[in-house]
C-alpha cells in the first residue's frame, strides 16, 4: 500500500516520463535527531532525481534541516510575487512533541510534499534558489541562510503578518484614521470571498477529522483495556466459560488493533491533507495581502505622478527657473509609477493563473484524501464486523447451553 507521501507525489506529478522528457522530483527521507537540549534539531536527506541540464547530475543527495526549507519558502515568496508558494508544516508549539515519532513523520511527509509541489510548479521549478536548495552542500546552504537580509533572515518569516497589517489598515480606514486604497473589481472580490470561505470550511472539516482520530484511538484503548479485563475474568472461571471469556478478550484486543491502525491512517491520509490545505489557503491570503500592497503603491505613485505633472505644467506656464528640476522629478516619478503598474499587473496575471491551477490541484488531492478515508472506514467496519461475527456462534452456543 502506498504511503500518504507517495500518493500526494503521484497526484502532483505525472508518472516518470521516458528519459527524453524533462523531469524533476525529490524525496525527503531519513529524519535524524541531532544535538541536545534546545540546540537539538531534525535533519533530513533530500534526494533529487532529474535529467534537467542545469542540475549537476541525474541524482543528488543533500542533508537539510527545517530552517533550510524555511529559507527556500521565503526566497520564493519574495521573488515570485503573485505565485501561490506552497506552505510549510508548522513548528510544534509543544516542546515534548517536537521529537515524537508521529510528529517527525508528519513533518517529513509534509516537507516532501512541499518540495515536490515546488519542483512540479511551472515557474518555481526554474528557480535558482530551488537548485541551490537541492544541490548545495551543508556549509554553502548555511552560508546562504545567514547572508541574506530583510525577510530572509526571519526565524521563521511570518507569512500572515503582512495580511494582518493589511487588515489593520482596513480597520483604521473604518475608524476614519486612514482613507483606504483598495482594489474593488468583481473578480478580486470573488477571489477573496472564495479563499475566506474555503479556509473556514477546511478548518471545520479538519477539526472534525481530528475528533474522529481521537475517537478511534480512545475506543481502541477502551477495547484493549476491556479485553485484558475479560481475559483476567476468564482465568477465574472454569471451562467452557473461561475459554469463552478468553476468546472475547482476544477479539476485543484484535478490534482495538484495527481501530488504532485506522486512526493512524485517518491522521496521515485525511486529517493531515486537510490541515495542509488550511496552511495553503493561509499562504494564498499572504499573496492577496501582497497584491493589496502592490495595488496601493500603484495608485499612490500614479497620483503623485499626476501631481508632479500638474506642478510641472504650472512652472512651464510661469517660465520658472525650477522647470528643469521639476521635469527630472516628474520623469523619475513617472518611471517609478510605470514600474509599480507593471508589478501589480504581473501579480494579477499570475494570480489568475494560480487560482485555476490551485483549484485543479485541490480537487485532485482532496479527491484522493476522501477516497482513502472512505476506503479505510469501509475496511474498518468490515474488519470489526468479521471479528465479532466469528465469535457469535460460540456465544450463541453458550447462551443455549
Amino acid at each position: 500500500m502506498e504511503s500518504s507521501t507517495e500518493q500526494a507525489r503521484n497526484v502532483m506529478q505525472s508518472p516518470r516520463s521516458p528519459s527524453s522528457q524533462p523531469y524533476l522530483s525529490a524525496s525527503v527521507t531519513d529524519p535524524v535527531k541531532l544535538g541536545n537540549g534546545v540546540q537539538a534539531y531534525i535533519s533530513y536527506r533530500v534526494i533529487t532525481k532529474t535529467n534537467l541540464p542545469e542540475y549537476q547530475g541525474p541524482e543528488k543527495i543533500v542533508i537539510r534541516r527545517y530552517s533550510d526549507f524555511v529559507w527556500l519558502r521565503d526566497r520564493l515568496f519574495e521573488k515570485y510575487k503573485g505565485v501561490f508558494v506552497p506552505p510549510l508544516p508548522e513548528k510544534s508549539a509543544v516542546e515534548k512533541f517536537r521529537f515524537s515519532a508521529e510528529f517527525i513523520e508528519m513533518r517529513r511527509a509534509a516537507l516532501d510534499i512541499f518540495v515536490n509541489r515546488i519542483a512540479s510548479h511551472p515557474e518555481l521549478q526554474q528557480s535558482e534558489d530551488l537548485r541551490t536548495f537541492l544541490q548545495a552542500d551543508e556549509e554553502t546552504m548555511e552560508r546562504f541562510r545567514f547572508q541574506e537580509t530583510g525577510i530572509f533572515n526571519k526565524k521563521p518569516a511570518d507569512f500572515m503578518q503582512m495580511f494582518r497589517d493589511v487588515q489593520s489598515k482596513v480597520s483604521d480606514a473604518v475608524l476614519g484614521k486612514e482613507k483606504p486604497v483598495e482594489e474593488t473589481t468583481p473578480e478580486y472580490e470573488k477571489l477573496k470571498h472564495y479563499i475566506f470561505e474555503l479556509e473556514n470550511h477546511l478548518a471545520e472539516a479538519q477539526k472534525h477529522a481530528y475528533r474522529l482520530v481521537k475517537r478511534h484511538r480512545e475506543l481502541g484503548q477502551s477495547l484493549l483495556d476491556f479485553g485484558k479485563a475479560v481475559k483476567l475474568l476468564g482465568a477465574c472461571e472454569g471451562e467452557p466459560t473461561g475459554k469463552l471469556f478468553s476468546d472475547l478478550g482476544t477479539k476485543s484486543e484484535l478490534v482495538s488493533i484495527k481501530l488504532q491502525k485506522e486512526a493512524q491512517q485517518v491522521l496521515m491520509n485525511f486529517e493531515e491533507p486537510l490541515k495542509d490545505y488550511v496552511r495553503y489557503v493561509q499562504s494564498i491570503k499572504a499573496t492577496i495581502a501582497e497584491r493589496a500592497t502592490a495595488f496601493k503603491q500603484h495608485c499612490e505613485l500614479a497620483e503623485t505622478t499626476k501631481l508632479k505633472e500638474i506642478n510641472l505644467d504650472k512652472l512651464m506656464l510661469t517660465r520658472s527657473d525650477k522647470v528643469g528640476e521639476a521635469e527630472i522629478e516628474y520623469r523619475e516619478m513617472k518611471a517609478e509609477s510605470e514600474e509599480a503598474t507593471i508589478r501589480f499587473e504581473r501579480i494579477v496575471k499570475r494570480m489568475n493563473e494560480e487560482i485555476v491551477r490551485f483549484q485543479e490541484q485541490k480537487t485532485e488531492e482532496m479527491g484522493v484524501a476522501f477516497h482513502q478515508f472512505a476506503k479505510g472506514q469501509a475496511r474498518l467496519a468490515n474488519g470489526i464486523a468479521d471479528a465479532w461475527r466469528a465469535l457469535l456462534p460460540k456465544l450463541e452456543a453458550a447462551s443455549s447451553a
